[in-house]
């Protein structure tokens, strides 16, 4: 089978991606695959400090014929919504909108430059978004994919609603979904791997589902996964460890 990486939220933290990268790297080195594919499951902006490098290393990557595939996460639709339309998500609170702080929009746009302004000032936060958010960084978050669907696994940002088949997802679950998700108790079809709502460690639960958004939004690690013909395991500083289910 093609070995399958899968690379939890990003939010904006070049380092730690780029550490994760040359992990896989090495990964690949001690552990020869034939075809291999490396699967970012959304959210790659917002709250860490240089969402723009890793948009530009991805897209470079992709265009290098790196074998990657990146799926859009709610905050990737945020951002976009914004400059686009000056729109908040509909899924989103009413209350908040992507410049909040508590959802680090600003903090995405100060990597483009955009500094001194507050959340309040949306017409100014906007016209200087237009201005220095490249086209092709925008129209490459518009355009991410909302899953990947393999024989083994199905990769999406936030998780599946349990009661809709696979083909029939609507964005709007692939993206947000939380309670329906984890409350589902019976067994889902094939694995589903997935991040959004960050856990302390890579888990993986007995009803078929894998959450590997261990906080990098807030400081905390990101963290990396390997799916091939002997097994789950988990990409460390000292190689891979395999991760069993929860009983």
């Amino acid at each position: 089978m093609t070995t399958l990486y899968a690379i939890g939220d990003i939010h904006g933290d070049m380092d730690q991606l780029a550490m994760i990268h040359a992990r896989i790297t090495d990964d690949l080195a001690a552990n020869p695959a034939g075809k291999h594919q490396i699967i970012h499951i959304g959210d790659l902006v917002d709250r860490r400090f240089d969402s723009k490098a890793v948009i530009e290393f991805l897209i470079n990557g992709i265009a290098a014929g790196e074998p990657w595939i990146v799926l859009k996460g709610n905050h990737d639709r945020m951002m976009t919504l914004f400059i686009d339309h000056k729109a908040q998500d509909r899924i989103l609170r009413t209350d908040l909108t992507w410049l909040n702080p508590r959802l680090g929009g600003l903090t995405t746009l100060e990597s483009y430059g955009i500094t001194g302004l507050t959340h309040e000032q949306e017409d100014e936060v906007l016209a200087e978004a237009i201005a220095k958010v490249p086209a092709s960084h925008r129209d490459f978050l518009r355009d991410l994919p909302t899953h990947f669907d393999t024989p083994r696994a199905f990769f999406t940002h936030a998780g599946i609603n349990p009661d809709v088949p696979l083909a029939d997802q609507t964005e709007d679950d692939l993206i947000w979904i939380r309670a329906p998700f984890h409350d589902h108790a019976g067994p889902f079809e094939k694995l589903i791997v997935h991040g959004h709502t960050p856990v302390d460690v890579v888990t993986r639960y007995s009803n078929n589902r894998l959450n590997i958004d261990t906080g990098a939004a807030y400081g905390k690690v990101l963290s990396a996964v390997v799916l091939d013909d002997t097994g789950i395991w988990q990409l460390d500083a000292n190689g891979r460890r395999e991760i069993h289910a929860e009983d």
